[in-house]
């Protein structure tokens, strides 16, 4: 896992970082998020939030020294099925008002779906495969914390600029 170090180490850092920056959007536009339910803004800031928390919390973790790959890959996989489970809720929760949705708030959403399971099934996957095939699964992981970062910043964009359009 020493070879890992580096990247995890960076990974941590960007991650509370823009968290950060979405909790700064957030609070700067808090009234616009909340004031419309229809929108689907506050769980695209819950979104962004829990992804980027998925990737600090998977970073954290694998830093600890002299972990095996039992332990590595089920704290992966733990963390992206917790990931994954919050992205989906969020998206269930908003799918109920499919009926009541605009047209163009429709398209937004199955991209947001699309994005969400991009994001976080790669994560999924490196827990498998770290637990049967061992650490070259962490690969797969590489690709979901790189989009679940994309998607974050895709959201926080919208939560700061895109609100005002």
């Amino acid at each position: 896992m020493d070879e890992w170090h580096d990247f995890f180490l960076a990974q941590a850092g960007a991650a509370g970082v823009l968290t950060g920056l979405v909790f700064v959007a957030v609070s700067i536009n808090l009234q616009q998020i909340v004031s419309d339910p229809g929108s689907g803004l506050p769980g695209r800031a819950a979104e962004a939030l829990i992804l980027l928390v998925g990737v600090l919390t998977a970073s954290v973790l694998l830093l600890v020294p002299g972990q095996g790959q039992l332990m590595v890959g089920a704290e992966v996989l733990v963390v992206g099925l917790v990931t994954w489970g919050c992205v989906v809720a969020i998206q269930l929760l908003r799918l109920r008002r499919w009926g009541t949705m605009r047209a163009d708030l429709r398209q937004v959403f199955v991209l947001r779906v699309v994005l969400g399971q991009i994001a976080t099934l790669p994560s999924v996957v490196a827990g498998i495969a770290v637990l049967v095939g061992g650490l070259g699964g962490l690969y797969w992981l590489v690709a979901g914390m790189v989009f679940s970062i994309l998607v974050a910043l895709f959201e926080a964009w919208v939560l700061l600029v895109e609100i005002h359009r």
